[in-house]
């Protein structure tokens, strides 16, 4: 094998790509009955809601914040500024009672999924010393089931974290919500790039593409393997060179990598780059056939070292023409937790773990040492030749994301949370892992398979079930666990 000696962390020389970041919607209010009543309540109040809003803008997210509303005319025009921002989430922070009048019209206009806060000054109330005006600022949470009962029959979705000012547990409720926006503005502004065909045969692979736009709001944009070729034969010598030496940054090389074949991959990575760029592609999902070593099969072969370098910048890049999955890869994405192109490979009965993995494109953030690039003669039911990628996922907690289809047309986000533990890999090329569900591992084959989940999925490092509950919350799917 050979190697560069001490390494650059592998992300550190992967510009991730930008994206539009995530918009949340803030509003704050309580009754305007109260103020004159109650002098020092307001102040009080707004207070509470300037802290709020300089939580929010801690967070990964463009924050609109319209202020404070006092009545249902103040409701209104929030609701126009809101609609106007084109957010990805609303909160609504009810710092004391306010009537439902006032922020039905937010939730209907902005056509936004909304979050209910309530957070209350502080853990309790001091009784012995409180009167009604300090009492009126710990009453949050009174206007919540009012408001959970106008949304229901409104036909709205409601959803809500009650709590006090600065409960980080609380917070940490309203953060799983922001990454859950996180995921819908992901989704919902995504470019779904589709080249080439169905992998003969796999029916759970095929996707009608008007289904990510009506579902999600997003575009699938059918491009070509000739849009590729065009870019490789573009692509010069010193452009091969340079791709091939920060190949050689990131990955060891193993000694059965041939020459001639990194260079191509490294050729038809760079071109990939310009397709991606070209296109606006936020995912791309592909797989040709080919013939006999012709210009098609070639590209084909090369795609994994230029797919695995795109995954890593945050472009999901996908065999076997697996749209769905890179949906499930670029939600991983979004929460920040990787998502690897993975299927199973093998069950140990006597260490109670299902083995997963895949060859081809991975994610270089989920792996636990130096990826390795390894030359293969042969692509197992593949036609063409090449490098592929191969690591082990780091040892800890993980989340595998499927994106299921029911037969309506529904589609579902599917999850199940493991370890990966230590043991004995394959060293075939593959990302590979051992993973323990708590259980023995036919049966949680049988129930991961009885979900609708398709043959592929993602594999993100930590835990993220209830993340990826949410998202599904926000995007109006269901969502299943094993």
């Amino acid at each position: 094998m050979t190697s560069t000696g001490p390494r650059t962390p592998v992300l550190d020389l992967l510009a991730p790509v930008t994206r539009r970041k995530t918009r949340i919607g803030l509003v704050a209010g309580g009754l305007g009955t109260y103020w004159p009543q109650f002098p020092g309540l307001l102040p009080q109040l707004q207070e509470s809601a300037r802290y709020v809003a300089e939580r929010f803008q801690q967070m990964d997210a463009e924050v609109t914040d319209v202020g404070f509303i006092s009545d249902a005319q103040e409701g209104a025009a929030a609701a126009e500024k809101l609609r106007q921002a084109d957010c990805d989430l609303i909160v609504l922070f009810l710092t004391t009672y306010l009537t439902s009048s006032m922020v039905l019209p937010i939730a209907q206009r902005s056509h936004t999924p909304v979050l209910v806060i309530d957070l209350q000054p502080t853990e309790k109330m001091d009784h012995a010393s409180f009167d009604t005006g300090a009492w009126l600022a710990y009453c949050g949470q009174c206007p919540v089931p009012e408001v959970g009962n106008v949304f229901r029959r409104a036909g709205i979705p409601f959803r809500s974290v009650s709590g006090w000012l600065r409960q980080e547990s609380a917070w940490e409720r309203i953060g799983r919500w922001i990454k859950a926006a996180h995921v819908r503005a992901a989704l919902r502004h995504a470019r779904h790039g589709l080249m080439g065909h169905l992998y003969p045969g796999m029916l759970d692979v095929s996707t009608d593409l008007t289904l990510l736009p009506s579902t999600f709001g997003s575009h699938v944009e059918v491009v070509e393997f000739d849009d590729l070729r065009h870019r490789v034969e573009k692509v010069t010598d010193a452009e091969t060179r340079a791709r091939m030496d920060l190949a050689r940054q990131i990955f060891t090389l193993d000694d059965t990598v041939v020459e001639e074949d990194f260079a191509w991959g490294a050729a038809v990575s760079v071109a990939l780059d310009r397709l991606v760029e070209d296109f606006g592609l936020d995912t791309l999902a592909y797989y040709h056939r080919g013939l006999d070593g012709e210009q098609h099969e070639r590209l084909g072969a090369g795609m994994i070292l230029g797919a695995s370098l795109l995954t890593a910048r945050g472009v999901p890049a996908t065999g076997e023409y697996e749209l769905r999955t890179t949906v499930a890869q670029l939600a991983s994405q979004a929460v920040g937790a990787g998502g690897s192109f993975t299927e199973i490979q093998a069950l140990d009965f006597e260490a109670g773990v299902v083995e997963m993995g895949h060859d081809g494109p991975a994610h270089l953030a989920v792996s636990a040492r130096d990826p390795l690039l390894r030359g293969l003669g042969v692509y197992h039911g593949k036609r063409g030749w090449g490098v592929s990628v191969e690591f082990d996922v780091r040892h800890g907690p993980v989340t595998v994301l499927g994106l299921g289809q029911d037969a309506d047309g529904t589609l579902s986000f599917i999850a199940s949370e493991g370890t990966v533990v230590p043991g004995p890999l394959l060293e075939i090329g593959n990302t590979t892992s051992r993973v323990d569900f708590g259980r023995d591992p036919g049966e949680w084959v049988d129930a991961w398979s009885a979900t609708g989940v398709g043959h592929h999925w993602s594999l993100s490092v930590g835990h993220h079930a209830a993340d990826y509950r949410a998202a599904a919350d926000l995007l109006g799917i269901p969502c299943r666990q094993v």
